[in-house]
């Protein structure tokens, strides 16, 4: 377990570090923990583990989401492709951090991959703008969209943001408009798009790059129209009601499949994807492959119309 824990991880951690004990004392006299102890010890952190796990409320979900320590975009374009060579600008005069983009590879299938990137320690989220992107990031994204779509190649949104810049500046540059051309541009796109949400999905900011044939999240993330904290705000005045504010939202990845809102959900291992990131990779490369196979064998018009009705259709009630 990393340095960085919960307060639902205080128990797992303990016994792991009960378990290092003892692996230290075996090292230096071969004699003084059976090697039977400390498998039953390690059984018995694995058992916890998955059942802590397997039984998060909203908010803890919310901050597993959060965890420092979780691989963000970049992370998942140097472990899950390669070749990856990144894209930069909007064309009209500004390149934002908070995005980035470009063509990569995944096993021989030549892909457009763009996502939302948060930094690892306080120099490079400011860098990053803490993974709230600007007008310029939207416009970026949907040059490089129209680039994929231009050559034929399917595209992977890789969504990970508290929420689209909410200050002042952003506003004058056109930040509603610029998620709205999104929004409409992705729906009509004539290539594969598939979106996971990675960690944080919040409001416009995470929709403006989520339009997609398949949409997917990551086991303990989550994707909302606000925030746990702002919804407490808006509707108790304070942010004391958050963890009541998460179950209302529905927001973990469960509760959006069982509103029609995603098309799947992607398991991490026990402890989250940031307990064992080579095994979120592993399961992450695995449902691209297969979606991006699945949906390439699709007639573009048939991919289109697939798209527009399956977000049309959200919230219907017959």
């Amino acid at each position: 377990m990393s340095d960085f824990v919960l307060e639902f991880e205080k128990p797992i951690k303990e016994l792991e570090e009960q378990l290092e004990k003892m692996r230290k004392i075996s090292l230096k006299d071969g004699k003084g923990v059976d090697d039977k102890d400390i498998a039953s010890l390690e059984r018995k952190i694995e058992k916890i583990k998955k059942e802590v796990y397997e039984n998060l409320t909203g908010w803890q979900k919310v901050l597993v989401s959060r965890h420092p320590e979780r691989p963000y975009t970049l992370d998942y374009l140097e472990n899950v492709f390669t070749d990856f060579i990144e894209l930069h600008g909007d064309r009209a005069g500004f390149d934002d951090k908070a995005i980035v983009g470009g063509w990569a590879n995944l096993d021989g299938q030549t892909c457009m991959v763009i996502g939302h990137q948060k930094g690892k320690n306080t120099k490079m989220r400011q860098y990053r703008n803490f993974g709230m992107a600007n007008p310029e990031g939207y416009r970026k994204a949907l040059r490089l969209m129209k680039l994929a779509e231009k050559f034929e190649k399917p595209i992977i949104t890789l969504i990970d943001t508290p929420g689209a810049y909410p200050g002042l500046e952003a506003e004058e540059r056109g930040q509603g408009e610029a998620i709205a051309r999104n929004l409409k541009e992705m729906a009509v796109l004539n290539v594969p798009i598939i979106c996971v949400v990675i960690g944080e999905g919040a409001s416009g900011g995470a929709l403006g790059i989520g339009v997609g044939d398949r949409v997917l999240m990551l086991e303990n993330t989550w994707y909302s129209v606000i925030s746990p904290e702002n919804c407490s705000t808006i509707l108790w005045r304070n942010w004391d009601h958050k963890e009541e504010a998460a179950d209302a939202l529905n927001l973990t990845a469960d509760k959006m499949l069982a509103n029609g809102l995603i098309d799947g959900i992607i398991k991490e291992p026990a402890g989250g994807a940031h307990a064992d990131p080579e095994k979120t990779y592993k399961n992450m490369k695995a449902e691209l492959k297969k979606l991006v196979k699945e949906l390439k064998a699709l007639d573009e018009t048939d991919l289109v119309n697939q798209r527009i009705e399956k977000f049309s259709g959200m919230g219907v009630y017959a």
